[in-house]
């Protein structure tokens, strides 16, 4: 009875599950028809720790949940639902490209067809239907483990009691992502692979203290 109505979606990685198949990003870019050249997901190399095994960094939007793309648009086509996704509004999107260059994760690009902006939302589309993303329900493997955190029951909520779960943060911008890792599965030069945004102007509020 106390459990919370409102749903908020979020992502699970285990780095040791993947092994770069790419299933997830095609799965992706077939199922939200993502254009030549563009990627709403990814499968960075992050090196090994032994010399013996390649680690592998899967990740997307992160869906945070103070979202500096959010904060960099100046018609508010993109926003963040009460269901915790960061969605983008095609009706107002004006195609400036400011939420791109706002991303400190590079999760964002600008459609060639449309110069509307684009990324991840996990796909919206399919969770109405009842469906996990395409990326999640491809992967061989199951790195990528998807739930509601507002469900106890959920998998998510299960990995975050019983994993120690760590977030990608750029040293100077903390977004407060959606998407975790398993710690223990995070090679040592993981908190390399944000970048900082560029040619946007953020409110201070979104700026660690140095």
């Amino acid at each position: 009875m106390g459990q919370s109505k409102e749903k908020k979606y979020a992502i699970v990685i285990d780095t040791f599950k993947c092994f770069d198949c790419k299933a997830c990003m095609i799965a992706c870019k077939v199922e939200n028809d993502v254009p030549k050249g563009f990627w709403r997901n990814w499968v960075r190399h992050t090196g090994g720790d032994t010399g013996r095994r390649t680690h592998f960094q899967p990740g997307q939007c992160m869906q945070c949940d103070e979202p500096s793309c959010v904060e960099a648009c100046p018609v508010q086509a993109t926003y963040k639902g009460k269901d915790g996704l960061v969605v983008i509004d095609p009706m107002k999107c004006v195609g400036c490209g400011n939420c791109v260059t706002a991303c400190p994760y590079g999760a964002r690009y600008r459609n060639p067809a449309n110069h509307l902006a684009d990324k991840c939302d996990f796909c919206e589309h399919r969770l109405k239907r009842g469906q996990e993303p395409a990326c999640v329900e491809t992967c061989p493997t199951k790195a990528r483990v998807f739930g509601d955190l507002n469900d106890p029951e959920s998998k998510v909520s299960e990995l975050m009691k019983k994993e120690e779960l760590v977030q990608v943060t750029h040293p100077l911008i903390d977004t407060k992502p959606n998407i975790h890792y398993i710690e223990g599965a995070l090679p040592l030069d993981w908190t390399r692979m944000p970048t900082l945004p560029g040619g946007v102007h953020m409110p201070p509020s979104f700026w660690k203290s140095s």
